[in-house]
């Protein structure tokens, strides 16, 4: 089956079998492997992407219904120079240990301040449910959210493109000229704990490591 969709700003056209899962459609095809398997089951987070401006888990959705789509991962998140405010609080709080659950947390946290700006600590409780860490302790995770709200606001000039797709609404995107003011300092080798790809865990780099150039539609910045 062909399919077409936005992954982190970029058009990816792909020859797949139709009930492929998106997680190894982007592991696979796409060497995008922030995502990862956990249970397979949609019960731990561990592969966490944003479709369409919600959270899904990506080992329970097969290629054909991310077909005119666009997906957001790990990777279309920050870099190390330029990192996701989520990103620089996971680093700050401690908030990362063996790193395998992390991309799903950081997606987490992010659909859930993408949607609300200030989130309480039970809503933060609530929005992480859905993923699993057996590290932490959560208690750091939640500070490091509650950091991220408090970091100083995006400051975005967004404009609307054209979809790529002409039958497709959803495919509306917005480029943003995205700059972030953080506030947290840290020694290289803190950042690599968090986002290095072959450390001793054998973690990855998309682990927190991204590039941010596009966000979809429902961006309201």
């Amino acid at each position: 089956m062909k399919i077409s969709l936005w992954v982190n700003g970029v058009r990816r056209d792909l020859e797949v079998p139709p009930l492929k899962r998106l997680l190894d459609v982007l592991r696979e095809d796409l060497a995008l492997v922030g995502a990862k398997e956990g249970c397979g089951e949609g019960e731990c987070g561990a592969c966490a992407v944003i479709l369409d401006g919600r959270l899904v888990n990506s080992c329970l959705l097969p290629a054909y219904r991310v077909h005119g789509r666009v997906v957001r991962t790990i990777e279309g998140l920050g870099t190390p120079e330029n990192p996701d405010p989520v990103q620089s609080a996971f680093v700050a709080e401690g908030a990362v240990q063996c790193g395998y659950c992390i991309p799903g947390l950081v997606m987490a946290s992010r659909a859930l301040l993408d949607e609300e700006a200030a989130p309480t600590r039970p809503r933060i409780r609530e929005a992480l449910a859905g993923n699993l860490c057996r590290c932490t302790g959560y208690e750091r995770i939640i500070r490091a959210v509650e950091g991220a709200a408090l970091a100083p606001a995006r400051v975005c000039g967004a404009s609307r493109r054209p979809s790529p797709f002409p039958n497709s609404k959803r495919l509306q995107a917005t480029r943003s000229s995205c700059t972030f003011r953080v506030r947290w300092a840290r020694p290289a080798r803190c950042w690599a704990a968090a986002v290095s790809p072959w450390s001793a865990a054998r973690r990855t780099w998309a682990c927190c490591c991204t590039r941010r150039s596009w966000r979809p539609a429902w961006c309201s910045t």
